[in-house]
């Protein structure tokens, strides 16, 4: 680890919660891009489960989406 890198998590031990998070969805994106797996953080991975379980578009909803994009 570099000096530099060594020189932020220290200084950030003492950061709000809320920054230190921002921090952290950058290094998930870096790791991302490096290995091109993403990995979902809980937020994330709590929304999608919520979206899942919320109700289905109806068909004709999707038929006016795909409609609007000259899909259908």
């Amino acid at each position: 680890m570099s000096a530099a890198v060594k020189t932020i998590v220290e200084m950030m031990a003492s950061w709000p919660v809320e920054d230190q998070e921002e921090l952290s969805e950058l290094a998930r994106e870096i790791e991302a891009r490096r290995t091109g797996v993403y990995r979902l953080s809980e937020e994330e991975r709590a929304a999608i489960d919520a979206a899942r379980r919320g109700p289905l578009a109806a068909d004709d909803e999707v038929e006016a989406f795909w409609k609007r994009r000259g899909r259908a």
